[in-house]
């Protein structure tokens, strides 16, 4: 999906500033002349279909957040954080959209990769199950089928990261690969719990799910739930095209935090899954919330957390994830922040 034919160009930077400081966001307005520069064009692997959690860069077309800064970008469609890396590093990307479960276990492996962008500081993943199961704690787990989106996403990784704080492993639950926002499973039986995000479950919620038992990650580990993640010859070779990618997308974040109204009709028009404008609006509210840094200002949109990080990476050794010691101070670059 390409946006190299936007017809419309953004509204102007002081308004759109305005705008964010009235979110409570403290976003500084660029110079004309570096808007109007050519920079390049930046494909982006994501870890999803084009959903609408993601209309801050679907609605480029109409928008134009990244042809402000000189950038055309692309959107390649995936199936999970691992799968977003493995796009890039086969050279179909020049950026992923992915887990920090899935960037860790890609460096295990000795990928030269580089995190330059927090996109969603908060943690988005849970667990759900029926009421009827019983399921309460992560130590109920044990013996149960579990639903995840994919063997290489993040709902997969975070279960993981819950099952081990339980003193629990892999091989004490059955892993079932579900799909996407799929809740079909655990209305029929197949599963007694599934692996989802907080977006995933208010769609589920608002197609008749019903009551359900939620063990929400972030009061498990508040990690970030999915960076901005490049191989470091990328980052070498196109680094003032990044610097021009995450001004656009930071404006492109400020925007949908400030105008959650307007990016719920416009995901209408270009999500995959946006026919409904109402839960659009609570997609979009959600993932505005869990873009907000955790101890960064407010104004700082894609800020590090890295003791966090770090916190998340040490995880994810002890349970066995990932075999070598992960110093995030290593991998994550923030000089390219706006």
């Amino acid at each position: 999906m390409t946006f190299s034919d936007t017809q419309n160009m953004p509204e102007s930077l002081s308004r759109r500033s305005l705008l964010a400081a009235g979110a409570g966001l403290a976003i500084a307005p660029f110079a004309a002349p570096a808007a109007a520069q050519s920079a390049g064009k930046v494909r982006i692997a994501g870890w999803s279909k084009p959903i609408s959690e993601i209309t801050n860069i679907l609605a480029e077309p109409d928008k134009g957040f990244f042809k402000a800064q000189g950038v055309e970008v692309a959107y390649l469609p995936g199936a999970g954080g691992g799968d977003a890396i493995r796009n890039m590093l086969s050279g179909q990307a020049d950026v992923a959209f992915t887990d920090p479960g899935s960037f860790f276990m890609a460096l295990d492996k000795g990928e030269k990769l580089t995190a330059i962008y927090d996109i969603y500081p908060q943690n988005v993943f849970n667990v759900v199950s029926l009421k009827s199961a019983g399921i309460q704690k992560p130590a109920d787990l044990k013996g149960k089928k579990i639903g995840v989106y994919s063997l290489s996403s993040g709902t997969r990784q975070n279960l993981l990261v819950l099952l081990h704080q339980a003193g629990l492993k892999e091989s004490d639950v059955t892993i079932v690969v579900t799909g996407l926002l799929n809740f079909a499973p655990l209305l029929q039986g197949q599963v007694d719990a599934t692996a989802a995000t907080d977006t995933g479950l208010v769609v589920g919620q608002r197609k008749g799910l019903g009551e359900v038992n939620v063990m929400h990650m972030r009061d498990h580990m508040n990690m970030s739930s999915d960076l901005f993640v490049v191989r470091e010859e990328t980052l070498r070779q196109k680094k003032d095209l990044l610097k021009s990618f995450l001004r656009g997308y930071r404006d492109s974040m400020a925007w949908m935090i400030a105008q959650p109204e307007e990016a719920a009709t416009l995901a209408a028009k270009h999500a995959i899954d946006g026919t409904n404008r109402d839960i659009n609006l609570e997609v979009i509210r959600l993932r505005n919330a869990s873009s907000l840094p955790m101890s960064a200002p407010k104004g700082a949109l894609g800020a590090f957390d890295m003791a966090s990080l770090q916190k998340a990476a040490d995880a994810y050794r002890a349970l066995g994830l990932v075999q070598r010691q992960i110093k995030v101070a290593d991998v994550v670059d923030a000089s390219l922040l706006p």
